[in-house]
């Protein structure tokens, strides 16, 4: 498990190096990753270019359809309500969360969406894999930001 979250952390990297969010996912199946994604959403002016989103996509060039049947999705920070909605229809059996997201999170959070019994699949969720590391990064990359702007302000 901690092999497919190093990964995630390794996407997560990427993001931050292109002044994006630093969340990262990649998907599984079988025991290979099949798919990968980090935040684009400054880089590409796209709304939906999140981590999961990406790799969602991905998963279904691979596979050759959009039910990702058999795929495991881990990600560095619990995804939004438009990600884990996307989970949700795409079929995904595991869904593998570093860091919670207490403001935005839709997978424990704030909202249950992958495990909502009114929805046509339900997936298995589990949280804090390499909690530390995960939302280490994501303190790192707003606290460079805050200083930023604080360097800036003081610039005027």
């Amino acid at each position: 498990m901690n092999k497919f979250m190093e990964e995630a952390l390794k996407e997560a990297a990427i993001a931050f190096s292109l002044g994006e969010v630093p969340i990262g996912a990649v998907i599984e199946k079988d025991g290979q990753i099949i798919a990968r994604g980090h935040n684009l959403t400054e880089t590409s002016k796209d709304p939906t270019a999140h981590a999961e989103m990406i790799a969602l996509r991905e998963a279904a060039r691979v596979l050759g359809g959009w039910r990702l049947l058999g795929c495991n999705l881990y990600v560095t920070i619990e995804p939004c309500s438009m990600c884990a909605g996307a989970m949700v229809w795409a079929r995904i059996d595991n869904l593998y969360i570093g860091a919670m997201d207490p403001k935005a999170g839709a997978c424990g959070s704030v909202f249950q969406i992958p495990c909502c019994d009114k929805l046509n699949h339900q997936i298995n969720v589990e949280t804090g894999i390499m909690e530390e590391e995960c939302s280490s990064i994501m303190r790192e990359f707003f606290a460079r930001l805050r200083n930023r702007k604080k360097k800036s302000k003081s610039e005027e």
